[in-house]
């Protein structure tokens, strides 16, 4: 008579048969040491009876509650060193899983066990890996945020120390200024030629200390929303000319050529500060000559765009590599050795606390305009030179609606004296 065949046991009998071998594994390779174990196994029974769960009604979704528990669980210590505890805890659940069945059931028995509930681990894995990646971005997010609240700490206190320590030297320079000023007229009586030029080295090196101190004002203020422009009708032009008879000494002999175009708008009446778009066109222009070697050329040109008036400044320097091209904008943005600051501000490569650029965007930002510059890269042999693009806003009309009134009669008047102007 043939033997009746025995009805395989269902899934969950399965793991009723290895749920006791299957915690002893889990916790004795997870968890560490004696005082450790029994609250984890405890936590394992409880994973367990949801595995059932989940296995029973087919919906993983019973696994949820623990694996976001265990999930939020990490320490504070684990996500700065980006530690995944729980994705490796599951995946290591698989494994011992895997082995469990091996070594207490059927080869046949093992197969179903598996095949039914790798899906809920793959799930619960997903539920993990999601959480703690979410939870690890947003730790990166906030810690992100703190340093930028702390850079922006440090960035106000450098422009505090700035400000404080640019008015605490502006007394005894003007002291010292002072004192150089009588003692030149006294050499004036007795006609000592040695003293003479000694004071005329010390005047030298007053008026270079106090332009820096004044770019450190200027910085301050700018850094602090306290610049204030006086808005009145000009030419760019105009200012243009100005510069360019100002720095003729200076490339007349380092033999550097510097032309200015006429070009669309620059016989415009527009609204600005005419003090300071000037320093900051001198800048630009200063730095063009600084890094132009002796025999160079600085041309400067421009263009009329909708709401703006562009002045660009084109040398045949040493150029600036793209990774520099905005950095020379921040303030104290030095390029090479600082070891120069000692030789004259206008010669080839010449000293500077690297403000101008930074106090020329500041102005021109503050006007509504901006500055940018283009370079095919950096070359003290090939000179590829350096673009500079200055926007100025073409602000036909003054904030201050008194100045308004002025500038209307101005235009009428340059329109009577000459038909054909821009």
């Amino acid at each position: 008579m043939p033997k009746k065949k025995t009805k395989a046991p269902s899934i969950p009998l399965i793991l009723k048969k290895i749920r006791p071998a299957w915690i002893e594994h889990v916790g004795q390779d997870l968890a560490r040491g004696m005082e450790v174990r029994a609250g984890f196994e405890e936590q394992l029974g409880r994973f367990f009876d949801l595995l059932e769960q989940s296995v029973a009604t087919g919906d993983p979704a019973w696994m949820d509650s623990i694996l976001l528990d265990w999930a939020k669980s990490s320490t504070e210590t684990n996500l700065e060193e980006g530690l995944y505890h729980v994705s490796f805890l599951i995946n290591r659940m698989i494994a011992l899983t895997i082995q469990v069945a091996n070594e207490t059931l059927t080869k046949q028995q093992a197969l179903d066990l598996l095949a039914a509930i790798i899906p809920i681990y793959t799930y619960g894995l997903g539920v993990v890996a999601r959480y703690e990646m979410e939870t690890r971005v947003t730790h990166i997010s906030a810690e992100m945020e703190k340093a930028q609240k702390q850079m922006e700490r440090v960035d106000r206190s450098k422009s505090a120390f700035i400000s404080v320590a640019a008015h605490e030297l502006k007394t005894p320079l003007t002291l010292i200024e002072g004192y150089s000023s009588m003692m030149d007229d006294l050499t004036d009586k007795q006609a000592d030629g040695q003293l003479k030029s000694l004071l005329a080295g010390m005047t030298v090196g007053i008026d270079r200390l106090r332009v820096i101190v004044d770019d450190m004002i200027d910085v301050s203020m700018i850094d602090n929303d306290l610049l204030r422009l006086n808005f009145q009708p000009a030419q760019l032009g105009t200012l243009l000319e100005v510069l360019r008879k100002e720095f003729e000494p200076v490339v007349r002999s380092r033999n550097l050529t510097l032309s200015l175009a006429s070009f669309e708008g620059s016989r415009q009446w527009v609204y600005l500060d005419s003090i300071r778009m000037t320093q900051a066109l001198r800048n630009v222009i200063s730095n063009a000559i600084k890094f132009t070697p002796d025999n160079g050329t600085i041309a400067i040109d421009g263009r009329m765009l909708p709401g703006f008036v562009e002045v660009t400044v084109t040398d045949t320097g040493i150029g600036i590599s793209p990774e520099n091209q905005n950095s020379i904008f921040e303030k104290f943005g030095q390029l090479g050795s600082v070891g120069r600051h000692s030789s004259g501000k206008t010669k080839f490569k010449g000293g500077g606390p690297g403000l101008g650029l930074p106090i020329a965007r500041g102005i021109l930002e503050a006007h509504g305009g901006a500055i940018w510059v283009e370079s095919p890269g950096y070359d003290e042999k090939a000179c590829p030179g350096s673009t500079f693009h200055i926007l100025a806003p073409a602000r036909a009309e003054a904030p201050d609606p008194t100045m308004a009134k002025l500038f209307d009669k101005l235009g009428k008047k340059d329109q009577e004296t000459n038909p054909t102007a821009e």
